[in-house]
């Protein structure tokens, strides 16, 4: 009976992980059905790396959306992918380096210093297309999809909701605000008249997805490669909270450079058929804890529904005509809450902002990169999150540490005697 719950459990494990799992590709104009099969794929490549002994899901990666939209807009979406694959190399030889040398270099090359700024980047870097989706405009605000004060109310009640289920749910449905959300907006929507429905009658039911091959842009690549910092490090907390859950440590067996390479490795793919990188999943984590159920295998049949489904070609019309006005009201949250992490993780680490190569490094970071600094030398050129990630990098190893002499200074003026 407990093998024949397997598929079932599996696929409720999807259906915690589905409202974002598909927002990624909505917002940034991927596929969204080859992000299900890029999900679910990368999950599998990722328990053959680490020998099937963690149980958590990989998918869309949310650090990466801002970056993605602008590299499709920059380059399309073939060279992007070029880029995101380089991002996944990123993870792989920092796992390499990691069982050479251990994860202590992590620490000293990517402190919360240059960590926290760089994320704040990529949160708030397209703040700006997040409240013109959420008025019914187009990202780049040149066209009015949407009247304005149907488009408002619907984006307001789409957040609300969002904000409420995280906040005041209960058990299973705590873990799906964004599916509640899209719910909810979705509806409104409906009621409104603005959904079109055409792109679902006109899509077969079995249907191959709109894969894309890669194209290796050396501008798309510079530009992705710093994005991994963050994921990088995230995925670290990732597999330490899945550790807590399930009373065992990952970072030691299968190993912290195991799931950074199968990490690494289900971007590489995911990318490769022109599919969102991919990230370990919070709020499968989530369920996991909630369910109990600690045994791997329930993510393979995780990571078999979402391939199975991935060839369900009326599944992604449909989920193509949710109106801008949703995306954009959960966007606000979502962007925002990317920043947040950033702050939070400058706050968590008591980076302490009155050092002045702190502030250097984290006034620099935030100016160029939500500024829109650019450097170049004819047709080589750096800017947004690429030039920021390198600046904080930079100014962390080259800038003189500080703090610790400064304490011992203040501590001596407090008792002179000492």
């Amino acid at each position: 009976m407990k093998k024949l719950m397997m598929p079932l459990q599996g696929a409720q494990m999807l259906f915690v992980a589905f409202g974002s799992l598909v927002l990624m590709p909505l917002l940034t104009g991927l596929d969204t059905n080859v992000a299900l099969f890029t999900a679910g794929i990368g999950t599998l490549l990722f328990q053959l790396i680490t020998k099937r002994q963690i149980p958590i899901f990989l998918a869309s990666s949310f650090a990466f959306i801002a970056p993605i939209m602008y590299g499709v807009q920059t380059w399309g979406i073939p060279s992007t992918m070029g880029g995101l694959m380089a991002a996944g190399l990123v993870y792989v030889i920092l796992a390499s380096i990691i069982k050479v040398r251990g994860g202590g270099f992590i620490k000293r090359l990517l402190p919360p210093v240059v960590v926290g700024p760089v994320i704040i980047v990529i949160g708030l870097g397209l703040a700006p297309v997040a409240v013109n989706m959420a008025v019914g405009k187009s990202g780049d605000g040149s066209l009015i999809l949407v009247e304005q004060n149907v488009a408002l109310f619907i984006s307001l009640a789409s957040l609300i909701t969002t904000i409420a289920v995280a906040i005041f749910a209960k058990g299973l449905l705590k873990l799906m605000p964004i599916l509640a959300g899209i719910s909810v907006g979705y509806g409104l929507s409906l009621a409104y008249g603005i959904v079109d429905f055409t792109p679902v009658r006109e899509a077969a039911w079995i249907a191959m997805p709109n894969f894309v091959a890669p194209e290796f842009n050396w501008h798309a690549i510079l530009f992705m490669i710093p994005v991994a910092i963050a994921p990088a490090v995230e995925h670290i907390g990732d597999i330490l909270a899945i550790s807590n859950v399930t009373g065992k440590d990952y970072l030691k067996k299968p190993g912290l450079h195991r799931t950074l390479a199968g990490d690494g490795v289900a971007t590489i793919a995911a990318s490769a058929f022109g599919g969102p990188p991919n990230t370990t999943y919070s709020e499968v984590t989530g369920a996991v804890t909630l369910t109990k159920n600690f045994n791997p295998v329930v993510m393979t049949w995780t990571a078999i529904t979402a391939i199975l489904f991935s060839f369900v070609g009326k599944l992604g019309a449909l989920l193509q005509t949710i109106p801008v006005p949703v995306m954009g009201g959960i966007m606000c949250l979502l962007f925002g809450s990317i920043a947040a992490v950033g702050l939070n993780s400058l706050i968590k680490n008591h980076v302490d902002m009155n050092e002045p190569r702190n502030l250097s490094i984290v006034g620099v970071t935030l100016v160029f990169g939500i500024g829109g600094m650019a450097f170049g030398i004819g047709s080589f050129s750096l800017t947004g999150i690429s030039l920021c990630g390198i600046v904080a990098i930079g100014m962390n190893l080259l800038l003189p540490d500080n703090a610790a002499s400064h304490e011992k200074i203040i501590a001596e003026k407090i008792n002179p005697s000492s």
